[in-house]
């Protein structure tokens, strides 16, 4: 081959390779920069690009894979460009992860958590996980459990941990300073006429109180004499605002669920417009991260905090994110947890943490996934596709293959008798090797099956050839001698296992329960599969990343990752 062929191949295969078929102006491209002389014949190096396009378009990606051995790659080094954030200090930066522990981590939670960790490793700051726990109605201790262990397996830390409720005397002492300085006032008001003022604009009665009055009302609040419903304590806004959350605002009602931690201690509960702000300043956090859903707030943040001469933070606003047709809304979810259509929490096609781990996703492809949309305001709702390309990245390196057959249909060979083949672990890598043992009689996958012809000759990869003499119920077919057969086949023969591939696919198609969620493929794997521990991720090859879920009554269940 001479130098120019092999250089056209190299990139051939290379393009392929990354988008399935080769492309003629992104291969020219990069032989024309290789070896610059081949312009001074364009039309017979476009020719030879064009052959060798149509005989790579004919190779199966793992052959392609093979060839590409033979040559050497320039790896294009990226430099990730890191966070900034203007006007932060070296050593002084303070983030904060804030989650309300009323529902498992989702991938929503891990942008948050993701850009606030390396927001702090940037600037060698420091990270306090902030329980948001102000609300007992909602709040479970077995959520800080699986939201500590969340952020941990995504690979990220903290430095203090603090809890808001365990801050409601400071609060109470601020609430009064607002009372007391004709900034916040007692309304008795009913919800409806609450919402009707609002609406017209016009502020009740009972922003006209005094504040001795509205102080009386307070402590009636505090001490239980004022039951719930009774009375609540609103912030002296402007009524007349385009911006209706400065509509004179709740701060502060009363809330008698008791506490999962603070138990009946307490009776009077903030607001999340209130208790957000004052703790971020309180805590001393210099960049909060906010959600873009509360933009509108941000003003109420800022005026709250001012009315209080409490410090104002720099506040970074950044879009949710959430993955098409996999819901993050607890309000969605719980019912269909809660109903049985769904394993749990943890259920592989949902994108919480944990249905993403047990799904096989690895954290670092989280980490990359919610990191490459930064600090950005525009919305972004990519696919499961998004996700899984990071994944795959991950572990084709790491994952040992391993054959598996779907639907299995039954093949004699005739004149293959029994015998005992080693094949790698991983095509690249040094994993060492399984054996597979064979006596006469393998499996193929029906799809396989159903595509051969009679007296079509193939291979059983990394066995032997095969012409296909019979096609009945059971196909019959007889030695031939080792060449390039074309077509490939991936087998099982002895000490087969039976096993599962449950296949997650859209939680939700037009906004309702997809009830054809989770597919299912079954057929045998190969016995080495028998060693693998439960959580284990493979390559089973020509099908995909498989996550070993259980095993049970010789019968193996894989969860089908990407």
């Amino acid at each position: 081959m001479s130098g120019l062929d092999s250089i056209i191949r190299k990139h051939v295969l290379k393009n392929a390779y990354d988008y399935g078929k080769a492309d003629a102006g992104s291969v020219v491209g990069k032989v024309i920069g290789e070896s610059p002389d081949c312009k001074k014949d364009m039309k017979g190096t476009m020719a030879k690009i064009s052959a060798e396009m149509a005989r790579v378009s004919k190779l199966k990606k793992a052959e392609i894979e093979k060839e590409m051995a033979s040559f050497e790659y320039a790896v294009k080094k990226e430099e990730k460009k890191g966070i900034e954030i203007p006007g932060a200090e070296m050593g002084a930066v303070v983030v904060r992860y804030p989650p309300e522990p009323n529902g498992w981590p989702h991938v929503g939670h891990a942008k948050a958590f993701c850009l606030s960790w390396s927001i702090a490793q940037r600037y060698k700051g420091k990270t306090i996980l902030r329980w948001d726990d102000t609300n007992p109605e909602a709040e479970k201790s077995e959520f800080l459990d699986s939201i500590r262990s969340g952020i941990r397996w995504l690979g990220l830390n903290w430095d203090e941990e603090k809890y808001c409720s365990d801050y409601l005397p400071e609060m109470y002492q601020l609430c009064l300073r607002l009372i007391k300085q004709g900034d916040a006032y007692a309304c008795t008001c009913s919800q409806e006429e609450i919402s009707e003022g609002r609406e017209n604009m016009a502020r009740c009665a009972c922003g006209s109180r005094s504040p001795g009055e509205s102080k009386e009302i307070w402590k009636g609040l505090l001490d239980g004499t004022i039951p719930e419903g009774g009375a609540i304590i609103r912030l002296k806004g402007d009524m007349a605002a385009a911006n209706t959350v400065m509509r004179d605002p709740t701060l502060f009602r009363v809330i008698t669920a008791p506490h999962y931690r603070q138990g009946t201690k307490y009776r009077v509960w903030p607001t999340y417009d209130f208790q957000g702000s004052v703790m971020d300043s309180i805590l001393g956090i210099t960049v909060p991260i906010r959600s873009k859903e509360y933009e509108l707030r941000d003003e109420l943040y800022v005026y709250l905090l001012k009315k209080l001469n409490l410090r104002v933070p720099k506040m970074v606003s950044i879009s949710r994110l959430s993955i098409r047709n996999a819901p993050v809304s607890k309000r969605l979810l719980r019912p269909l947890v809660e109903s049985g259509k769904l394993w749990g929490w943890d259920d592989p096609r949902l994108p919480t943490l944990a249905g993403l781990a047990r799904r096989g996703i690895l954290p670092e492809a989280i980490r990359e996934f919610v990191l490459q949309f930064g600090i950005s305001k525009v919305e972004s709702e990519p696919d499961w596709e998004a996700l899984l390309a990071e994944n795959r990245k991950l572990l084709d390196p790491v994952s040992p293959h391993h054959y598996f057959v779907a639907d299995p249909v039954e093949l004699e060979v005739k004149g293959l008798g029994s015998k005992t083949v080693e094949l790698k672990m991983h095509p690249k890598m040094g994993m060492g090797v399984r054996k597979l043992a064979v006596s006469g009689t393998v499996y193929i996958s029906g799809a396989d099956a159903k595509a051969l012809k009679a007296g079509e000759t193939f291979r059983l990869k990394d066995l032997c050839n095969v012409k296909l003499v019979d096609k009945g119920k059971k196909l019959a077919g007889e030695l031939r001698p080792d060449g390039m057969a074309e077509k490939k086949i991936q087998w099982v023969g002895d000490g087969r296992l039976e096993c599962d591939v449950l296949m997650p696919k859209d939680l939700l198609l037009d906004g309702e329960f997809n009830p054809k969620s989770l597919e299912k493929a079954s057929g045998y794997c190969e016995p080495a599969c028998a060693a693998l521990a439960e959580g284990t991720v493979i390559q089973f090859e020509r099908f995909g990343f498989c996550r070993l879920d259980r095993k049970e009554d010789k019968r193996l269940t894989f969860i089908f990752s990407c």
